[in-house]
């Protein structure tokens, strides 16, 4: 370690660590409530007599009420401050997960889902915008570690998903234990996060590698181009999380003929794998630059996946699922980033327009995915995965080829 980080880390004050941890448990709780509910969707599928396509539009409808409350969550953080915003919408999101995994038809279980998404794309932007505002505190890049705790809540939720399963625990009281469990746990971190109004006016500060400094087709394209392909970066991570969201499950239990609580180890493999891809994601990219990392990851998710496909078994499946999660791990800090950073747009603006758009693939992959299943089978519809993958190494381009000092030649 070098004397300057040794120094930079002394430096950072006491209220910006303990800040650094209460941001952690909101990323940990909104990643393991909606996880518990994943391995519940077999059954779910299976109670409500639903098609491909039914299940599909059902479950779409949570990015659905992402994308229409998405817009609202910077003025809500602007009047409440993002640490209001992330708490209040942490009891939200549990109470709209409990509604969908106690649904007794279609129409509520739509309904709960919608809900359940609309206060988690306000409570994605809040804890992504006050985990931005501890970054400028520290002055070097800690976002990927965010993201790196939700993707630890994630699996924790969906072994714990998995196990309620297994055990026959019934879905309403497994999901208000864990509701329970999380909403507590983040009313105990607000009274460490940030205090103060949000920053008017953001601090210049460029913790990792400088998105223009070594970005010319940024330069050349203009703001809002560059922005649109961050956009669909991120909506190339989210086709994949999806996929291991929605589908993982119910290709291994269905097609594969796994067990329930194996089939719930494919979402579990891409979700671990995204941890440990955003765990060194920060090292990875000041060595390599974040344009070659992220084709280096769209190259894992094509061929990782598009094996798994090619060669049908469970544990080649889960493998799979694995390596795409590994490859899409640090696309969305890195989109999430860019976009803050960008030249030309108001600060916030583009964060808030990044975590909005990203979630359209959110809400075109299910019904999708659910149309070509039922048309031909939900093999081919996976294909989702690795076309994600080659999307991401035609456009990383206008990601930083910026690598830190200590590692140029």
């Amino acid at each position: 370690m070098s004397s300057m980080t040794t120094e930079q880390r002394v430096a950072v004050p006491r209220d910006a660590r303990n800040a650094r941890i209460a941001v952690a448990v909101l990323f940990f709780t909104n990643g393991a409530i909606f996880a518990n509910l994943l391995p519940r969707y077999p059954e779910i599928k299976r109670d409500l007599g639903l098609s491909n396509a039914e299940y599909g539009l059902a479950i779409a409808s949570f990015p659905l009420g992402a994308l229409i409350a998405g817009l609202a969550a910077a003025t809500l953080i602007r009047r409440f401050r993002s640490s209001r915003v992330a708490v209040a919408g942490t009891l939200f999101v549990a109470v709209g997960v409990l509604i969908a995994g106690v649904s007794p038809t279609w129409v509520a279980l739509a309904g709960a889902m919608f809900f359940a998404g609309a206060m988690d794309a306000v409570t994605d932007v809040a804890q992504n915008s006050h985990g931005l505002r501890v970054q400028r505190l520290y002055g070097r890049s800690i976002l990927n570690s965010f993201h790196a705790v939700w993707s630890i809540g994630a699996v924790a939720g969906g072994l714990m998903g998995g196990l309620a399963v297994a055990l026959d625990v019934p879905r309403g009281i497994h999901l208000s234990v864990t509701g329970a469990l999380c909403v507590a746990a983040v009313f105990i971190a607000y009274r460490f996060l940030l205090a103060g109004p949000e920053p008017v006016e953001r601090t210049v500060v460029s913790p990792g590698p400088d998105v223009h400094a070594s970005a010319p087709k940024m330069r050349r394209t203009g703001p809002y181009l560059t922005l649109a392909a961050l956009v669909l970066i991120a909506v190339g991570g989210t086709l994949v999380e999806d996929a291991g969201s929605t589908w993982a499950a119910v290709y291994l239990s269905g097609q594969l003929d796994a067990s329930v609580s194996i089939a719930a180890l494919g979402f579990v493999a891409m979700v671990g794998a995204q941890f440990i891809g955003r765990l060194l994601g920060d090292g990875l990219v000041d060595r390599f630059g974040q344009r070659a990392v992220a084709r280096a990851g769209g190259v894992i998710v094509f061929l990782g996946m598009g094996a798994a496909l090619a060669f049908p078994s469970v544990a080649g499946t889960i493998i799979g699922f694995g390596l795409a999660g590994f490859g899409v791990a640090t696309l969305v800090p890195a989109a999430m980033h860019g976009a803050d950073e960008l030249r030309g747009l108001r600060p916030g603006t583009g964060l808030t327009v990044i975590s909005w758009l990203m979630r359209v693939g959110f809400l075109v992959s299910p019904p999708v995915v659910g149309l070509i299943a039922d048309s031909l089978s939900l093999r081919v519809g996976l294909l989702v995965v690795p076309f994600a993958g080659l999307l991401v190494i035609l456009l990383a381009g206008v990601l930083s080829s910026e690598r830190a000092e200590r590692h140029r030649s």
